[in-house]
C-alpha cells in the first residue's frame, strides 16, 4: 500500500524503518515543512516538499495512506485535518519486534517502535508514540498525541494525558495520573500524580514548573 510519510526528521527516519520492517506498507517518500529538505533524499526516498503538494502527490503516486511522523506532540496534531481533508487514511507503524497484547486498543497514527512492550488492555489514543524499548504495563492509557520516549517504563493502570511527554528512561509507578500536556524529565521516577501542564524531574520526581493558570 503506497504510503506518504509526513516529517523527514529523526522520527520520520524511525517510522520509515518500522514500515520497511513490517512489510505491509510501501513508503514512497516524505513531505516536510523545512524548505531546505525539498529535493533531498532521506533513507533513499525523496522529500517532495511541503504539505501543499499533497493533492498532486496523491494522484502522481497513487497514495493510499499516510502517517504523521513528527516527534513534537503539537506539531504532529497540526497535520491531521489536512490529511483527513485529502481522504488519506492515517495508518499505524508497529515494529515487528515490539510486543503488543492482543487485548490492547490502538487508535490511528500510533507508532510503536522496536523493542517496545504494550501489555494487556492498554489503550493508545490517536497519534500516541511508544518509542524504542519503552514499556506500557497493563490497563494503562496513553492519551491523544502523547509521547513515551525510549526506555521509559509506565506501570499498570497509569493514565497519561493528551500531549504529555514522558522523557527518556523515566519511570512512572502504578495507578498514577500524568495530566494533559505535562512533561516528565529524562530518568525521573514519578511517585505521585503530576498535574496538567506541569514539569516534573528527578528521583523522586519533583515539580519544577507548575501548570499555567486558567484563563479568566
Amino acid at each position: 500500500m503506497e504510503t506518504l510519510i509526513i516529517g523527514a526528521g529523526g522520527h520520520g527516519k524511525v517510522v520509515l524503518d518500522i514500515l520497511r520492517a513490517g512489510g505491509k506498507y510501501r513508503p514512497v517518500g516524505f513531505i516536510d515543512a523545512d524548505p531546505k529538505l525539498t529535493g533531498t533524499t532521506v533513507g533513499g526516498l525523496p522529500v517532495f516538499g511541503a504539505v501543499h503538494q499533497l493533492n498532486k502527490l496523491k494522484q502522481q503516486h497513487r497514495l493510499k495512506a499516510a502517517i504523521i511522523a513528527i516527534g513534537d506532540n503539537r506539531a504532529r496534531c497540526g497535520y491531521v485535518k489536512t490529511v483527513d481533508d485529502h481522504g488519506l487514511p492515517l495508518i499505524n507503524a508497529v515494529h515487528p519486534s515490539a510486543s503488543v497484547s492482543a487485548s490492547a486498543m490502538l487508535g490511528r497514527n500510533v507508532v510503536i517502535a522496536a523493542g517496545a512492550v504494550v501489555c494487556t488492555e492498554v489503550v493508545l489514543a490517536d497519534l500516541a508514540i511508544v518509542n524504542t524499548c519503552a514499556v506500557v504495563d497493563h490497563e494503562s492509557t496513553i492519551g491523544y498525541a502523547a509521547h513515551v520516549c525510549p526506555g521509559a517504563n509506565i506501570a499498570g493502570r497509569v493514565r497519561i494525558g493528551a500531549h504529555a511527554f514522558i522523557g527518556l528512561g523515566a519511570n512512572v509507578i502504578q495507578c498514577l495520573t500524568i495530566g494533559d500536556g505535562a512533561t516528565i524529565g529524562a530518568g525521573a521516577v514519578v511517585l505521585a500524580d503530576v498535574p496538567q501542564g506541569a514539569t516534573a524531574v528527578g528521583v523522586p520526581a519533583r515539580i519544577i514548573k507548575a501548570s499555567p493558570p486558567l484563563a479568566a
